[in-house]
């Protein structure tokens, strides 16, 4: 079955961390460049860090710093290390290939920053 599971999200008070996981299909991460987006309510899903397979990273300014985004290639998992977190990053975080495929999007998991 191909699918994309996220976990790790939930309520934390500005200035901590969390670490999502995104565990995937081997058929979807073996090849393919994989993102971490986001979205907010009333707000467009964003696009927030990719990682290629050979791990060239890039993030969307607002992150830089404080996110980290990992791939375990043989355990098929795709991770964002979430630090300095601010009220602004409350979202919903869900992950996809970069560009995304609709049939691939999943439940998603709850990010909420207290301030």
């Amino acid at each position: 079955q191909v699918q994309l599971v996220e976990s790790g999200g939930g309520l934390v008070q500005a200035g901590g961390s969390l670490r999502l996981s995104c565990a995937a299909s081997e058929i979807i991460f073996r090849l393919n460049v994989m993102g971490w987006y986001r979205q907010a309510p009333g707000k467009q899903r964003e696009l927030v860090a990719a990682i290629t397979v050979g791990g060239t990273t890039n993030y969307v300014a607002s992150v830089k710093g404080r996110f980290t985004i990992s791939r375990d290639n043989a355990k098929n998992t795709l991770y964002l290390q979430m630090n300095s977190l601010k009220p602004e990053d409350t979202a919903v975080y869900y992950c996809n290939r970069d560009p995304p495929l609709d049939p691939l999007w999943g439940q998603g998991t709850q990010v909420t920053v207290s301030s």
